[in-house]
């Protein structure tokens, strides 16, 4: 066996995050079971794993990576036998022995898309600016220890919706969510002071904190590391397929939300 990599995407709104939790369902919890099923391995979990990062409750992903020690028979469309539909692997990179997809990874880039037509975008940009570089953003996580952090990142408009991208090499827990809630409040005409505040040494919590915005529009769209993934063309195809269908049920569902809204 060798140890490779493997990218995943995911539609994290069935389940209660990626990491494996005892008594509810999570992404990583089926990645296992399909790994069991295809007898990549037996016990706890597959030797040399690791994943790149834990999405919360309801955050999807593009590019979730995971390494393990497996046979070169192991590949993503093998793996999407296995797996339900809102789950795929579309691509692979065979790695070095010691290679941790948690520790190895240069960056992790997160987008959120916020539905908001009428969001001021000049002011949203403006308070995302004074967010990024380096900062200890200890108002902006719930974790206690290493929350300083350099960001970078950018927003554009796409349609009616504003799409925050955050990049770093790593992120405490819910710090992309909340960094989204507090420039969408300067956005809406909180005082850009409110930022000072929130960057500042002293505690901003109870009502005067920052919540996390919620969690269906983020996305971990990408992971950096010094391997060279090779797309599957079947499993993307497997991936475009699952993907396009989903947009298209909840296309359907945003329809009858708009029409009972409507016409009542």
């Amino acid at each position: 066996m060798v140890r490779r990599a493997f990218r995943v995407a995911y539609d994290g709104r069935p389940y209660y995050g990626f990491q494996r939790q005892p008594d509810v369902t999570t992404v990583e919890g089926e990645l296992f079971g399909a790994l069991r099923r295809l007898d990549v391995f037996e016990g706890e979990k597959p030797p040399g794993y690791a994943a790149a990062g834990r999405t919360d409750a309801g955050v999807s992903a593009r590019a979730q990576t995971i390494g393990l020690d497996a046979r070169e028979w192991l590949t993503p469309s093998a793996m999407n036998g296995e797996l339900p539909d809102g789950i795929r692997v579309w691509a692979s990179a065979d790695a070095p022995a010691d290679f941790h997809a948690t520790h190895d990874a240069n960056w992790r880039e997160y987008r959120y898309f916020v539905f908001d037509p009428d969001a001021d975008e000049d002011r949203a940009a403006r308070a995302l600016d004074r967010l990024l570089g380096e900062h200890d953003f200890h108002n902006l996580t719930p974790d206690d220890d290493l929350t300083t952090r350099e960001l970078s990142g950018g927003l554009v408009r796409e349609d009616d919706f504003l799409v925050v991208t955050l990049r770093a090499s790593g992120f405490c827990r819910e710090l992309v969510r909340r960094v989204v809630s507090l420039v969408l409040e300067v956005a809406a005409g909180e005082s850009v002071d409110r930022i000072e505040r929130v960057l500042g040494p002293e505690p901003v919590d109870g009502p005067d904190g920052v919540a996390p915005a919620p969690a269906g529009p983020l996305v971990l769209h990408d992971v950096d590391y010094d391997l060279e993934f090779s797309t599957e063309p079947r499993a993307a195809a497997a991936v475009r397929d699952s993907f396009t269908a989903l947009h298209e049920e909840r296309r359907a569902l945003a329809r009858v939300a708009r029409h009972v809204a409507d016409e009542v």
